[in-house]
């Protein structure tokens, strides 16, 4: 081989061959205040959306059915369901019991292990506990306004951490917490409107079944709808298809409008696409993102629980241990001292709101990474790419483009000049060459 041919590899760009190594940045910003307190509200909010609608349709009195059990929880404290669902009473260790003996766990079955598959679970139960065959009126206006209610909090804090999460991702540009707000407020609709064009699509197929269905009631009726009953088998094959785009495209709607600032229509046509022209891809995105976001919760959770603990642990120490754990019950205290309790156990639910804002803060960046990742694999956009906005707070400066004219003279590129139209400018010298006669020349000899 001759040395004209010869090459030597000086690098390997390893995030452009395992681009998916770009899902392991979600832990970090996931970790940052601001979207830790964005996702705190909007867990807190929810809570209390699913409490409201809980006690309005669903008394105490009344037992829970199979599809509304979830929500019992949600009836009593909203504030105590979130922080003792989501962080134990001191850290879990092998040997170590989750929780005092003393306390009485929830009454939820579910326990949050990975954020990404359990978001995606806890804020879906509105929706999939809706098809139930046992469901009554009442349970399924509670169940549509419970879904409602959490697509209107998340369109606004979803938003917000969603965009959070492109800007950081694609220009490594940390957007401030009043910028991603009023982006998601001037999108709200579209965040809003995203998931609920597929819920029509469904609604509008299905109606054709409801309205023959009550052929069934009768004996001639249900043997001429059994011969047309194929047409109603493919109408509930398009249901099918319609539902499950969008229960597992609705993560990518969210930044899909964040990362490209379109619309809701938008939004539905790429997360569609992406899930089913990509779905291994979407899988294994998925599977990576679950496993750091598990190992993720691990430490957060255990974090926040070892606060608590250590605090009501060093203060056993002049106080008593009876009196702690009296504290720490909320049992046995009377007057000024209940209230000191009360007190004492706010302080510590906000250490453990600020734990769960983590759990799902961490699902709208993995969903944003991955997006990313399946509009790459899907239309061969660069990691890089996301739309800025106008508002100021969103820009970012850096150094001109510099280009040569025809004569290879440095230039400074038209974009950059229209930015600093405000900057004094120079003094352009004159474009005649030296030594040539002009006619100015002669006015100033005939003077």
């Amino acid at each position: 081989m001759s040395e004209a041919q010869s090459t030597t590899v000086r690098a390997v760009a390893w995030k452009e061959v395992f681009c998916w190594v770009n899902v392991f940045r979600a832990f970090r910003i996931a970790a940052g205040v601001r979207v830790l307190a964005l996702a705190a509200v909007g867990t807190l909010l929810t809570a209390i959306v699913w409490w409201f609608f809980g006690m309005l349709f669903l008394p105490a009195e009344d037992a829970p059915s199979a599809a509304t059990a979830w929500l019992a929880p949600y009836r009593v404290c909203p504030w105590k369901t979130v922080t003792e669902q989501f962080v134990p009473d001191k850290p879990i260790l092998p040997g170590v019991p989750e929780r005092l003996d003393h306390l009485v766990p929830p009454v939820e079955t579910w326990q949050p292990r990975d954020p990404l598959f359990g978001s995606w679970s806890q804020l879906t139960r509105p929706l999939w506990s809706i098809f139930d065959l046992h469901i009554g009126l009442r349970e399924f206006v509670c169940l549509a306004l419970c879904g409602l209610g959490a697509a209107a909090v998340w369109a606004l804090f979803g938003g917000a951490i969603s965009r959070i999460a492109a800007v950081e991702l694609a220009s490594e540009e940390h957007l401030g917490l009043t910028a991603a707000l009023r982006f998601a407020a001037r999108k709200w609709i579209s965040y809003f409107a995203a998931p609920l064009l597929p819920l029509a699509g469904i609604a509008a197929v299905a109606v054709p079944i409801f309205l023959v269905a009550w052929l069934l009631q009768f004996d001639f009726g249900l043997f001429l709808l059994a011969l047309g009953w194929p047409v109603l088998l493919l109408l509930g094959f398009v249901v099918v298809l319609l539902l499950v785009g969008l229960l597992f495209g609705w993560p990518l709607m969210w930044p899909t409008i964040s990362a490209e600032g379109t619309d809701s229509f938008d939004a539905l046509s790429r997360s569609y696409a992406y899930v089913f022209q990509r779905p291994l891809h979407y899988l294994f995105y998925a599977a990576v993102a679950a496993l750091l976001g598990w190992l993720g919760w691990l430490l957060v959770r255990n974090l926040a629980a070892a606060v608590a603990w250590i605090t009501y642990w060093a203060a056993s120490w002049t106080a008593g241990y009876p009196r702690v754990e009296a504290i720490v019950a909320g049992q046995s205290l009377e007057g000024i001292a209940r209230a000191g309790a009360v007190v004492i156990h706010y302080w510590v639910g906000c250490v453990k709101l600020i734990a769960a804002g983590f759990f799902f803060g961490y699902f709208w960046v993995a969903s944003t990474a991955i997006y990313f990742l399946l509009r790459r694999n899907v239309d061969n956009a660069p990691l890089d790419e996301v739309f800025l906005d106008a508002d100021e707070s969103e820009k970012s400066y850096g150094l001109p483009t510099i280009t040569t004219d025809a004569a290879g003279a440095p230039l400074v590129s038209a974009t950059a000049q229209t930015d600093a139209t405000s900057a004094p400018q120079p003094q352009q010298p004159s474009a005649e060459p030296a030594g040539q006669h002009t006619p100015a020349d002669d006015a100033r000899q005939s003077q």
